[in-house]
């Protein structure tokens, strides 16, 4: 401890969020989305957060007022520095603190994988080096007097920053690991482990040793002090052998220390009444200028103009996301009227099969491959009813973003989406909660008998507007998961206080 007093009622508290990503400025996937709504959200609990990004191509541009607040000519034997900055004028204090590192991140293309489109062999010291830095920050602080109160890791990239503050001395800094997909687990050679400056002692059960290997996530898991995943269907999910990924025995362990907040979305940026993205701007009160949404998306892709509904899906094509599912019923779903707007890539056969089936129906369905965010904008405007068939999916924000918009979501029954879309059961409708629809098991069957459903909804305009209604309304926000992130927050500085 270092003598470091906290009173409630007049901290402000400060937050080190350590991650591979963060919108606006990198992403590829909704882990950015999530950090980079965070500071925000938490700012109006009263914490102030600074979150560590590697300086990839481009990124120093961006920054505002950029400050050397760190430097090493040994960081894994590269040289590095930490520039603090923020991304607008009319910020306060410096949100983002930059690893300067170019012979780690200076890498053009994607962050993850080289050009023959497999992971970066250096990545486990890459992102260790991430995590090493977050450990220096929480330990000894920046040289502009900045030291966090809470270490906030985000999957494996930051695992091993836990680990690492263990080992340099924690000085009253609680640690929290954030799981936003157990599937991604950093696994390296045990071999590194004297690169990545880990101890043998800990290579065992109880430490990072996986199946022979390092791993990163587990790192996190065993050393952080507490764990918390992205929706409380999760939390449980995670605790089996069909969702653990080979950790289920760890979270049973940690059980005590983990909790499922869910995730939020940014309501400025995701907000029919104001997206410029789309063609007519609508909201709950105005809801007859989706349907120009719906038209003009059908425009775009040339197809036609039907009485059917017009599905979407903004996803990556992967099994895990279900979209081989989808391509199995996607002939009763044209058969029935309906039409597709598809936004992805991802497996290289689920991006044939969908270019194949926009191919031999043109007028049906339609197909984007890569990411475009101002289209997914528009997509979720003009979509009747967005497609999450997910097998497993820790929150998942397309299932919010589908709400927001008046899209009314179709899910797989799990995680985040089990949690977020009130599936419209007799019981449900007669209640008017109903959001959406979920189905369960997993399979082409069921799939298919859900979409039979949103058919037959979609045939009562009544009941569809007034679901539409309640699902623009529904909280998607981040006001309530801030506000249990700061009590978190709260609870581990208690903690601390007594030790």
């Amino acid at each position: 401890m270092t003598g470091r007093k906290h009173k409630k009622a007049e901290r402000a508290g400060r937050v080190l969020s350590v991650a591979s990503e963060f919108a606006p400025l990198v992403k590829t996937g909704g882990l950015a989305d999530v950090v980079g709504a965070l500071p925000s959200a938490l700012a109006a609990e009263g914490w102030q957060v600074r979150t560590l990004l590697p300086a990839y191509p481009g990124l120093l541009d961006r920054l505002v007022s950029p400050k050397v607040v760190w430097s090493s000519d040994d960081l894994f034997g590269v040289e590095a520095r930490i520039v603090a900055g923020k991304l607008d004028k009319s910020d306060g204090a410096p949100g983002l603190l930059l690893l300067d590192a170019q012979q780690f991140f200076a890498r053009e293309g994607s962050i993850y994988l080289g050009k023959d489109g497999r992971d970066w062999p250096d990545n486990p010291t890459r992102f260790a080096a991430l995590s090493f830095i977050a450990a220096e920050i929480a330990h000894a602080g920046l040289s502009d007097r900045w030291r966090p109160d809470i270490l906030h890791a985000h999957d494996w990239q930051a695992g091993l920053a836990p680990t690492y503050l263990k080992q340099r001395g924690t000085r009253g800094v609680a640690t929290v690991m954030t799981i936003h997909n157990i599937a991604f687990q950093g696994l390296a050679p045990a071999t590194l482990m004297g690169r990545l400056r880990l101890p043998q002692s800990r290579f065992n059960r109880d430490g990072f040793e996986f199946w022979g290997k390092i791993s990163a996530l587990k790192a996190g898991l065993m050393d952080a002090d507490w764990i918390t995943t992205v929706s409380p269907t999760y939390v449980d999910e995670l605790a089996t052998p069909a969702f653990g990924m080979g950790l289920d025995g760890v979270i049973r362990l940690r059980g005590d220390r983990f909790s499922g907040i869910l995730n939020g979305v940014d309501l400025n940026v995701w907000n029919p009444r104001k997206d410029r993205s789309i063609a007519y701007r609508y909201g709950p009160r105005k809801l007859d200028d989706k349907r120009g949404n719906t038209d003009a998306l059908a425009g775009e892709f040339k197809l036609e103009i039907s009485e059917g509904p017009l599905f979407g899906v903004v996803s990556r094509l992967t099994r895990q996301k279900g979209l081989d599912l989808l391509l199995d019923t996607l002939p009763e779903l044209v058969e029935r009227g309906g039409r597709l707007v598809v936004l992805g890539s991802g497996d290289a056969d689920l991006e044939e099969g969908f270019v194949e089936a926009a191919s031999r129906n043109p007028d049906h369905v339609a197909v984007h491959i890569g990411y475009d965010e101002a289209l997914s904008h528009r997509i979720f405007a003009g979509a009747d009813c967005i497609l999450v068939p997910s097998r497993f999916e820790p929150c998942g924000l397309t299932q919010m973003y589908a709400l927001r918009y008046g899209a009314l979501p179709l899910v797989a029954r799990t995680g985040g989406l089990a949690d977020t879309v009130i599936d419209a059961n007799d019981a449900a409708i007669k209640a008017g909660v109903a959001t959406g629809i979920q189905f369960s098991p997993t399979t082409a069957e069921a799939l298919s008998a859900a979409i039979g459903r949103m058919f037959d909804l979609y045939g009562k305009p009544a009941l569809w507007r007034r679901m539409q209604e309640r699902a623009m309304k529904h909280p998607v926000g981040w006001s309530e998961s801030a506000k249990a992130y700061a009590a978190l927050y709260e609870s581990l500085l208690d903690e601390s206080e007594l030790l």
